[in-house]
């Protein structure tokens, strides 16, 4: 199948998907899915029937790639067909797999700190301290502008997060003097990280490999991704209690249920409960005979 041939059907998806405010990165995300099930079909999707949806999802799950890509895909193919294409019937035969939510990897104190501190040069150290400082997102962190750290409110602007949607979170008095020395370094313009190219940001990938390194310097044993330091504010501010509707305003999150999850990692706060158990220790205690 042409590039041609998909020209018009990949304009109008992007369309449907420009007037409901898909991100950039979503929409190329959503064009590439639906290459990748035409070059399945070896025709153009406009015409692929349910049996031909079904045996794609089929080929997915045989050829070994994970929960989160199948239910990308068929997100994906729902918003094709039922959007783009108005054909409802395949829509109401695909179906998301609900996967066991897994625990989060989270890191101490003492070892975000390691991780900063063997953060390879300033403007990395600086990027890394925001997403643990702030609990911002991989992409969030490389989309900020100098403009967008308020020291005067002590307050980071998030413009277009997750969902679409613009947020204030704190910034914290040592987060501004490491980013204030950022900039007499290097005296960014436009955006807070650029990239190689200063006209540009710094690349996800850029951050997420500085921060592997970091932590391979750090000798910190874990799984450990920009992600993780998220995770780690989340579940600090838990332990330092701070109400969980708080966290969930701070990391953008639509549904309080997803900051709920933080409650099971939060080790400190878990280790301070007191087991009923003790209780009746103590009671047994006060009631047992002396002498």
């Amino acid at each position: 199948m042409t590039d041609e041939a998909m020209s018009p059907l990949r304009r109008r998806m992007i369309e449907d998907m420009t007037i409901r405010k898909f991100a950039p990165k979503t929409q190329h995300d959503y064009v590439q899915r639906v290459k990748n099930f035409a070059a399945f079909l070896g025709r153009s999707p406009d015409a692929a029937t349910f049996e031909d949806v079904r045996r794609y999802q089929l080929h997915l799950a045989a050829s070994g790639v994970g929960v989160p890509t199948i239910n990308q895909t068929v997100s994906t193919l729902r918003f094709f067909f039922k959007v783009t294409l108005k054909r409802h019937e395949i829509v109401e035969h695909t179906h998301v797999i609900h996967e066991p939510r897994k625990l989060p990897v989270v890191l101490s104190v003492e070892e975000v700190a390691r991780l900063l501190d063997a953060a390879p040069g300033l403007k990395y150290k600086a990027a890394l301290s925001v997403a643990y400082g702030a609990g911002l997102r991989a992409a969030e962190v490389v989309s900020l502008k100098v403009a967008d750290i308020d020291s005067k409110r002590m307050i980071i602007r998030v413009e277009q997060g997750k969902g679409g949607k613009d947020r204030n979170v704190m910034l914290s008095p040592s987060l501004l003097d490491l980013l204030r020395a950022w900039w007499k370094a290097a005296r960014p313009q436009g955006w807070l990280f650029p990239g190689r190219d200063p006209a540009q940001p710094m690349t996800m990938r850029q951050l997420n490999r500085a921060c592997h390194a970091a932590a391979q310097m750090a000798e910190i044993n874990k799984r450990v991704s920009l992600h993780t330091l998220r995770h780690s504010f989340a579940t600090h501010l838990l332990e330092q209690n701070i109400d969980v509707r708080v966290i969930q305003v701070l990391l953008g999150h639509a549904k309080l249920d997803t900051t709920a999850l933080y409650t099971r990692v939060a080790t400190k706060t878990i280790s301070e409960v007191m087991s009923p158990l003790e209780h009746i220790a103590v009671k047994l205690r006060d009631i047992r005979p002396s002498g």
